[in-house]
């Protein structure tokens, strides 16, 4: 369950990310946005059959949207460290920049075209930075934690939780963070309770704009998302 108060760093992150807001991917800018790396999210036929894969389902905070290098990202950290522990998976980034949770379920069905032994969903940042319904994301997260469910085999799931920016409202703040744990709990997804833990509000962790970590900060999100993926693998 997340705590109820994050540290005021963390707060402001949060108001950043209310100023600011992602790059949608459903329309263009009002003015020109940096480029993002292309989401390497189509499984492969040069990958070993004999590896299982992990697919990281997400927003630019899984693309690694405004770094040097998108191999700099969460998901291809989780991979050196799958490597590292001797263990056959391979990891697949399927992020994309300014995406909503319902831009996320609509991508699904394409997505685990072939097997997935773990899905990591990260999704809902975008709705919260528009100050969507919260209902309307509980469903969306809700249905594609059921429609991977009925997968056969079914991929293990892991749901990474986010938090509302605070300009809407505690209420709002309540609703958006309860909505991640619940639908943890009711799926057998395992939770990482703050996909952000230890970055957000943290200049040196974040880029320019307040909003997606640095290489360094992408670091300490992958140990988030590594303490909760490694006993699962």
């Amino acid at each position: 369950m997340i705590a109820n108060k994050r540290p005021a760093a963390a707060i402001v992150a949060l108001c950043l990310f209310a100023s600011f807001g992602c790059r949608r991917a459903d329309a263009p800018p009002e003015t020109p946005a940096p480029a993002s790396p292309a989401p390497r999210s189509e499984p492969t036929d040069t990958k070993p059959m004999d590896k299982r894969v992990v697919l990281c389902l997400g927003t630019s905070l899984t693309a690694g949207f405004g770094l040097d290098d998108p191999d700099q990202a969460y998901p291809h950290l989780l991979q050196a460290k799958v490597d590292q522990a001797g263990l056959s998976y391979q990891v697949l980034n399927a992020g994309v920049s300014g995406e909503t949770s319902a831009g996320a379920l609509r991508r699904l069905d394409w997505l685990l075209r072939e097997p997935v032994a773990v899905l990591v969903v990260e999704t809902g940042a975008n709705d919260g930075l528009r100050g969507q319904d919260p209902d309307a994301t509980r469903a969306n997260v809700q249905a594609i934690l059921e429609a991977a469910g009925r997968r056969q085999p079914p991929p293990r799931l892991v749901l990474a939780a986010m938090e509302a920016p605070p300009n809407y409202g505690e209420d709002y703040r309540r609703r958006f963070r309860a909505l991640y744990p619940e639908l943890a709990k009711a799926s057998g997804a395992t939770l990482v309770p703050f996909l952000l833990d230890g970055v957000a509000g943290d200049p040196k962790l974040n880029q320019p704009d307040g909003i997606h970590p640095t290489a360094e900060g992408e670091r300490r999100v992958a140990e988030n998302v590594w303490r909760v993926l490694r006993p699962i693998l």
